[in-house]
């Protein structure tokens, strides 16, 4: 175990590398819109709900490519915002 935790760079670097998951590409929108997925998530229910609905996006959306995986997810978020807040 590092001493000191991973950047985010670091730690999809490192992800990246990995033979079962290398495959896939996380633009910085996409990351970007992730994390807010999270937060409405973690904020609009309990916080463990924030992986699995990441996740959730992430299997319903995978087939797409990258730029309208973010534009898909985004709208998601906005969806989510609207009806529960930010």
């Amino acid at each position: 175990m590092p001493e000191t935790p991973r950047t985010l760079r670091q730690w999809l670097t490192e992800l990246e590398a990995d033979p079962d998951v290398g495959a896939v590409a996380v633009s910085p929108a996409t990351q970007a819109a992730l994390l807010d997925l999270a937060r409405v998530a973690a904020h609009a229910s309990e916080r463990i709900a924030a992986p699995i609905t990441a996740f959730m996006a992430g299997v319903a959306f995978a087939g797409l490519d990258e730029a309208e995986r973010a534009a898909r997810v985004r709208a998601l978020v906005d969806r989510l915002e609207a009806r529960y807040g930010g």
